[in-house]
């Protein structure tokens, strides 16, 4: 199961996100770890297509101490879940894609 181009590319100029490709056995994940920014990313799936959002909203005060600093906006990604994939979910920040 390959990484999907799509998210590839969006994350691509993060820094704070990193995407992760694993092997057990006949399972494969590919995780997608939103960083350390306290906000909670949510998943929903319509028709074959996997919509991310990570509210930097939610993040708590500890994180935005930056004074001054604009909050940062959401983040959106989108993209086709690779086929033969089993299973989408989000959990404790991390996007996982297992087949």
């Amino acid at each position: 199961m390959d990484t999907p181009p799509e998210l590839e590319a969006a994350v691509d100029d993060r820094d704070d996100v990193t995407i992760t490709k694993r092997e057990y056995g006949t399972e494969q994940v590919i995780a997608v770890d939103f960083g350390p920014t306290g906000a909670k990313p949510s998943l929903d799936v319509v028709e074959g297509t996997a919509i991310v959002v990570v509210d930097r909203a939610e993040r708590s005060s500890a994180d935005r101490s930056g004074g001054d600093d604009p909050p940062e906006e959401d983040q959106q990604f989108e993209f086709d879940i690779p086929a033969g994939a089993s299973d989408v979910t989000v959990n404790d920040g991390i996007l996982t894609i297992t087949n």
